[in-house]
């Protein structure tokens, strides 16, 4: 059956209505809830701390300035009451099997949920850059970006003309998480100029065996854990490995592995700390094997991995 012509007009104007109200950008959001530390961190960073009526505990640890800020829950246990009853027009969280039940009933219950991914380099700048969008500070968002990508290309230059070194990130010790491939942090110990041995895991924070450690003969060991065992005096336990030999097994901060928007500033100690003097590049004569075994600091079943930059 044709259809007359003002019954076509009339289709092809409310199609394109609704086309240009599918491009329309969202409200600018005006009261928040942060589920994650990390985005916490990027709301204060670009000036829209004012927006936030209610963060996670781990939030209000870390920011001393948000204390007074009602809590909704940890991250892992968040509650969807407490979240309820601050009446948030955006609630923001990072997409994982802790809060993928939570975002859902949010979102039945009418609450608007921004997911925002945080593993990789680009996600982590996405995620910035979207979430200023949401709360009316794109330009500072921007800068942001901006500042760590310049800060990228400093440093990646600085790094071209020396030797490469071989550095392992742990981030838990007993048992073993290292920093493996396609996180943000292996990203920034290629660009300070380290060689990561655990690229070879496909997944971005695996764990791993001691023996694989010892295989891989680090030159540097860089320790983000809160363990209170000094790291050269956990890490002597294994005399062969060459960043024990060299002195090279370095605590670093925690917030180094926290995808927030401070990653230049990340970056330029992670390159300082691989362009330490006086390293050398040789690996040194092996002596006669005194490591426990691998039961001894964490063998068995694999167990779940340890909270990484939430």
């Amino acid at each position: 059956m044709r259809l007359r012509a003002p019954v076509v007009t009339l289709v092809a104007l409310l199609a394109a209505a609704s086309a240009g109200r599918g491009s329309e950008p969202p409200p600018i959001a005006r009261r928040v809830v942060s589920l994650n530390p990390s985005l916490t961190e990027m709301l204060v960073a670009i000036g829209a701390g004012p927006a936030l009526v209610g963060v996670d505990e781990y939030s209000a640890r870390l920011q001393p300035d948000l204390r007074s800020l009602p809590t909704v829950g940890g991250l892992f246990n968040p509650s969807l009451e407490a979240v309820l009853a601050l009446e948030p027009d955006l609630v923001v969280l990072v997409p994982g099997a802790h809060q993928r039940d939570l975002a859902h009933r949010l979102e039945v219950l009418g609450v608007v949920v921004l997911q925002l991914p945080n593993i990789t380099l680009d996600q982590v700048l996405g995620s910035l850059e979207a979430l200023g969008r949401r709360v009316g500070h794109g330009a500072e968002a921007r800068e942001r970006v901006a500042d760590i990508r310049g800060a990228w290309r400093e440093v990646e230059r600085e790094a071209a003309g020396r030797p490469r070194v071989r550095a392992v990130l742990v981030i838990q010790r007993d048992p073993l998480y290292v920093v493996g491939r396609g996180s943000f942090i292996d990203a920034m110990l290629r660009a300070a100029g380290g060689e990561n041995p655990a690229a070879a895991f496909p997944e971005p924070y695996p764990r791993a065996a001691v023996e694989w450690l010892i295989e891989a003969a680090p030159q540097v060991i860089l320790d983000a854990t809160d363990d209170p065992e000094e790291p050269q005096r956990h890490w002597s336990r294994w005399p062969s490995l060459p960043a024990v030999a060299f002195g090279r097994t370095l605590a670093i901060p925690a917030d180094i592995v926290r995808p927030g928007p401070y990653l230049d500033r990340s970056l330029r100690l992670l390159a300082r700390a691989l362009q330490r003097p006086g390293l050398e590049t040789r690996k040194p004569a092996q002596p006669a094997r005194s490591e426990p075994e691998a039961s001894e600091v964490g063998g068995g079943e694999p167990a779940q991995p340890a909270l990484v930059a939430p």
